[in-house]
Protein backbone atom coordinates (compact mmCIF):
# COMPACT_ATOMS: atom_id res chain seq x y z
CA UNK A 1 0.00 0.00 0.00
CA UNK A 2 1.24 3.63 -0.54
CA UNK A 3 1.97 5.91 2.57
CA UNK A 4 -1.53 7.76 1.50
CA UNK A 5 -3.22 4.58 1.57
CA UNK A 6 -1.63 3.82 4.62
CA UNK A 7 -2.88 7.05 6.03
CA UNK A 8 -6.43 7.20 4.99
CA UNK A 9 -6.53 3.52 6.64
CA UNK A 10 -5.36 5.06 9.83
CA UNK A 11 -7.77 7.79 9.81
CA UNK A 12 -10.69 5.00 9.06
CA UNK A 13 -9.59 3.50 12.89
CA UNK A 14 -11.56 7.01 13.90
CA UNK A 15 -15.37 5.45 13.99
CA UNK A 16 -18.65 6.60 16.51
CA UNK A 17 -17.78 2.98 17.98
CA UNK A 18 -13.90 4.16 18.57
CA UNK A 19 -13.46 8.15 18.60
CA UNK A 20 -10.48 7.87 20.26
CA UNK A 21 -7.16 6.00 19.83
CA UNK A 22 -3.84 6.16 21.21
CA UNK A 23 -0.59 4.72 18.72
CA UNK A 24 -0.09 1.74 20.54
CA UNK A 25 -3.76 1.10 20.09
CA UNK A 26 -3.84 1.92 16.40
CA UNK A 27 -0.23 0.19 16.33
CA UNK A 28 -2.15 -3.10 17.11
CA UNK A 29 -5.14 -2.76 15.13
CA UNK A 30 -3.24 -1.53 11.77
CA UNK A 31 -0.20 -4.64 12.39
CA UNK A 32 2.34 -2.00 12.34
CA UNK A 33 5.40 -0.54 14.63
CA UNK A 34 4.34 1.53 17.14
CA UNK A 35 6.62 4.30 15.25
CA UNK A 36 5.53 3.70 11.83
CA UNK A 37 1.36 4.39 13.64
CA UNK A 38 3.24 7.57 15.42
CA UNK A 39 4.35 8.79 11.77
CA UNK A 40 0.46 8.14 10.58
CA UNK A 41 -0.79 10.23 13.53
CA UNK A 42 1.84 13.08 13.80
CA UNK A 43 0.91 13.49 9.75
CA UNK A 44 -2.94 13.19 10.25
CA UNK A 45 -2.16 15.85 13.34
CA UNK A 46 0.20 18.27 10.66
CA UNK A 47 -2.70 18.17 8.36
CA UNK A 48 -5.78 19.02 11.45
CA UNK A 49 -7.23 15.77 10.64
CA UNK A 50 -6.25 14.81 13.90
CA UNK A 51 -5.45 15.84 17.26
CA UNK A 52 -3.88 15.10 20.86
CA UNK A 53 -6.44 14.99 23.82
CA UNK A 54 -5.69 13.91 26.95
CA UNK A 55 -3.20 11.02 28.24
CA UNK A 56 -1.79 10.82 24.39
CA UNK A 57 -4.49 9.95 22.88
CA UNK A 58 -5.57 11.00 19.45
CA UNK A 59 -9.32 12.61 18.26
CA UNK A 60 -10.69 13.50 15.00
CA UNK A 61 -9.40 17.14 14.21
CA UNK A 62 -10.77 20.42 13.31
CA UNK A 63 -10.13 20.52 9.61
CA UNK A 64 -12.70 17.58 9.58
CA UNK A 65 -15.18 20.35 10.45
CA UNK A 66 -13.72 22.69 7.78
CA UNK A 67 -14.11 20.36 4.53
CA UNK A 68 -18.02 19.31 6.05
CA UNK A 69 -18.69 23.54 6.26
CA UNK A 70 -17.27 23.40 2.69
CA UNK A 71 -19.34 20.17 1.36
CA UNK A 72 -22.83 21.65 3.27
CA UNK A 73 -22.08 24.85 1.50
CA UNK A 74 -20.35 23.94 -2.33
CA UNK A 75 -21.09 20.09 -2.58
CA UNK A 76 -23.15 20.38 -6.34
CA UNK A 77 -26.01 17.81 -4.99
CA UNK A 78 -26.58 19.91 -1.43
CA UNK A 79 -26.48 23.06 -3.42
CA UNK A 80 -28.96 21.77 -6.06
CA UNK A 81 -31.54 19.97 -3.51
CA UNK A 82 -31.57 22.30 -0.65
CA UNK A 83 -34.06 24.68 -2.03
CA UNK A 84 -36.65 22.04 -3.10
CA UNK A 85 -36.11 19.77 0.02
CA UNK A 86 -37.33 22.96 1.93
CA UNK A 87 -40.41 24.09 -0.34
CA UNK A 88 -41.64 20.23 -0.19
CA UNK A 89 -40.99 20.26 4.22
CA UNK A 90 -43.55 23.61 3.79
CA UNK A 91 -45.68 21.84 1.20
CA UNK A 92 -46.50 19.35 4.34
CA UNK A 93 -47.12 22.54 6.39
CA UNK A 94 -43.84 22.17 7.98
CA UNK A 95 -44.18 18.43 9.06
CA UNK A 96 -41.98 15.84 8.69
CA UNK A 97 -38.06 15.38 7.98
CA UNK A 98 -36.91 15.77 4.06
CA UNK A 99 -33.67 13.63 3.37
CA UNK A 100 -31.19 13.58 0.62
CA UNK A 101 -29.43 9.96 0.36
CA UNK A 102 -26.66 8.68 -1.73
CA UNK A 103 -24.95 5.60 -1.89
CA UNK A 104 -21.46 5.66 0.09
CA UNK A 105 -19.39 2.01 -0.20
CA UNK A 106 -21.72 -0.78 0.38
CA UNK A 107 -24.42 1.47 2.58
CA UNK A 108 -26.50 4.15 1.88
CA UNK A 109 -25.51 7.92 3.55
CA UNK A 110 -27.95 10.85 4.79
CA UNK A 111 -25.93 13.86 3.60
CA UNK A 112 -28.23 16.46 3.96
CA UNK A 113 -31.56 17.15 5.99
CA UNK A 114 -34.32 19.21 6.75
CA UNK A 115 -37.29 19.93 8.41
CA UNK A 116 -38.92 22.79 10.44
CA UNK A 117 -40.34 20.88 13.23
CA UNK A 118 -38.90 17.12 14.09
CA UNK A 119 -40.70 14.59 14.74
CA UNK A 120 -40.89 12.98 17.90
CA UNK A 121 -40.32 10.13 16.81
CA UNK A 122 -36.83 8.94 16.07
CA UNK A 123 -35.56 9.04 12.76
CA UNK A 124 -32.67 6.77 12.18
CA UNK A 125 -31.46 8.43 9.01
CA UNK A 126 -29.60 11.67 9.56
CA UNK A 127 -27.03 13.22 8.19
CA UNK A 128 -23.62 11.52 8.14
CA UNK A 129 -24.63 8.52 9.61
CA UNK A 130 -24.04 5.34 7.04
CA UNK A 131 -27.17 3.02 6.83
CA UNK A 132 -27.95 -0.31 5.23
CA UNK A 133 -28.73 -0.88 1.37
CA UNK A 134 -31.72 -3.27 1.89
CA UNK A 135 -34.37 -1.45 4.00
CA UNK A 136 -35.48 1.79 4.31
CA UNK A 137 -37.17 3.67 1.44
CA UNK A 138 -34.01 5.43 0.15
CA UNK A 139 -31.70 2.97 -0.19
CA UNK A 140 -34.37 0.55 -1.76
CA UNK A 141 -34.57 3.64 -4.17
CA UNK A 142 -31.08 3.63 -4.53
CA UNK A 143 -30.39 0.09 -4.59
CA UNK A 144 -33.09 -0.47 -7.45
CA UNK A 145 -31.18 1.20 -9.59
CA UNK A 146 -27.98 -0.14 -9.32
CA UNK A 147 -26.97 -2.22 -12.45
CA UNK A 148 -28.17 -5.96 -12.49
CA UNK A 149 -24.23 -7.08 -12.61
CA UNK A 150 -24.32 -5.30 -9.15
CA UNK A 151 -27.36 -6.80 -8.17
CA UNK A 152 -26.54 -10.01 -8.38
CA UNK A 153 -23.07 -9.59 -6.84
CA UNK A 154 -24.66 -8.63 -3.26
CA UNK A 155 -27.48 -10.81 -3.46
CA UNK A 156 -24.96 -13.40 -3.88
CA UNK A 157 -23.45 -12.03 -1.14
CA UNK A 158 -26.12 -10.64 1.23
CA UNK A 159 -29.09 -12.51 0.58
CA UNK A 160 -30.21 -13.39 4.02
CA UNK A 161 -30.34 -9.54 4.53
CA UNK A 162 -32.46 -9.43 1.15
CA UNK A 163 -34.42 -11.84 1.43
CA UNK A 164 -37.31 -9.98 4.15
CA UNK A 165 -37.83 -6.77 1.55
CA UNK A 166 -37.10 -8.05 -1.50
CA UNK A 167 -38.36 -11.69 -1.97
CA UNK A 168 -37.37 -15.26 -0.99
CA UNK A 169 -35.25 -16.04 -4.61
CA UNK A 170 -33.11 -13.86 -6.77
CA UNK A 171 -36.00 -13.64 -9.77
CA UNK A 172 -38.59 -12.19 -6.82
CA UNK A 173 -36.01 -9.70 -5.47
CA UNK A 174 -35.64 -8.64 -9.43
CA UNK A 175 -38.81 -8.59 -10.10
CA UNK A 176 -39.49 -6.39 -6.60
CA UNK A 177 -36.62 -4.34 -7.79
CA UNK A 178 -37.79 -3.72 -11.70
CA UNK A 179 -41.04 -2.41 -9.75
CA UNK A 180 -39.57 0.07 -7.32
CA UNK A 181 -38.06 1.46 -10.66
CA UNK A 182 -41.51 1.09 -12.53
CA UNK A 183 -43.45 2.92 -10.02
CA UNK A 184 -41.04 5.86 -9.70
CA UNK A 185 -41.45 6.24 -5.81
CA UNK A 186 -42.03 3.76 -2.55
CA UNK A 187 -43.76 4.32 0.52
CA UNK A 188 -41.95 1.73 3.16
CA UNK A 189 -43.84 1.72 6.99
CA UNK A 190 -41.92 1.53 9.75
CA UNK A 191 -38.75 -0.11 7.78
CA UNK A 192 -36.36 1.53 10.37
CA UNK A 193 -38.13 2.92 12.96
CA UNK A 194 -41.56 2.20 14.66
CA UNK A 195 -44.34 4.62 13.31
CA UNK A 196 -42.78 6.68 10.54
CA UNK A 197 -43.95 6.50 6.81
CA UNK A 198 -40.82 7.31 4.76
CA UNK A 199 -41.55 8.22 0.62
CA UNK A 200 -38.24 8.21 -1.63
CA UNK A 201 -38.13 8.67 -5.47
CA UNK A 202 -34.28 8.41 -7.45
CA UNK A 203 -32.59 11.61 -8.16
CA UNK A 204 -30.21 11.28 -11.45
CA UNK A 205 -27.19 12.63 -11.79
CA UNK A 206 -25.99 12.97 -15.00
CA UNK A 207 -22.44 14.12 -14.34
CA UNK A 208 -21.76 11.60 -12.24
CA UNK A 209 -23.00 8.89 -13.76
CA UNK A 210 -25.45 7.95 -10.33
CA UNK A 211 -28.87 7.91 -8.64
CA UNK A 212 -29.49 9.33 -5.37
CA UNK A 213 -32.68 9.39 -3.18
CA UNK A 214 -34.87 12.41 -1.89
CA UNK A 215 -37.10 11.00 0.68
CA UNK A 216 -39.75 12.72 2.89
CA UNK A 217 -40.08 11.10 6.41
CA UNK A 218 -43.72 11.39 8.45
CA UNK A 219 -45.24 10.15 11.41
CA UNK A 220 -47.41 7.15 10.75
CA UNK A 221 -50.78 8.29 11.02
CA UNK A 222 -50.53 11.89 10.11
CA UNK A 223 -51.67 11.68 7.15
CA UNK A 224 -54.98 10.00 5.39
CA UNK A 225 -53.77 7.82 2.58
CA UNK A 226 -55.45 10.15 0.02
CA UNK A 227 -52.47 12.75 1.85
CA UNK A 228 -49.81 10.23 1.36
CA UNK A 229 -50.90 9.80 -2.43
CA UNK A 230 -50.65 13.41 -2.69
CA UNK A 231 -46.91 13.40 -0.68
CA UNK A 232 -45.75 11.10 -3.14
CA UNK A 233 -46.62 12.96 -6.10
CA UNK A 234 -44.67 16.10 -3.99
CA UNK A 235 -41.51 13.55 -3.69
CA UNK A 236 -41.79 13.00 -6.93
CA UNK A 237 -42.03 16.46 -8.31
CA UNK A 238 -39.40 17.13 -6.04
CA UNK A 239 -37.05 14.66 -7.27
CA UNK A 240 -38.05 15.83 -10.83
CA UNK A 241 -36.90 19.43 -9.92
CA UNK A 242 -33.40 18.11 -8.40
CA UNK A 243 -32.46 16.35 -11.68
CA UNK A 244 -32.92 19.08 -13.56
CA UNK A 245 -31.12 21.34 -11.29
CA UNK A 246 -28.28 18.94 -11.44
CA UNK A 247 -28.31 19.48 -15.17
CA UNK A 248 -28.13 22.65 -15.34
CA UNK A 249 -25.35 23.00 -12.51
Amino acid sequence: MSTADNLLTALALFTMEAPEWSVEGAAASLGVSGSTAYRYFSSLAKAGLLEQSTGGRYVLGPAVIALDRQLRLQDRLIRAADVTMRRLIKRNDGQGVTLLCRRFRQQVMCIHEVFENRPANAVSYERGRPMGLYRGAASLTILAHLPVKTLRELWARDWELMKDTLGASWEEARQTLKTIRKEGVLVTHAHLDPGVVGIAAPIFDPERKSVHAISLVVAEGSATSSELAGLQGLVQAAAREITGACKED
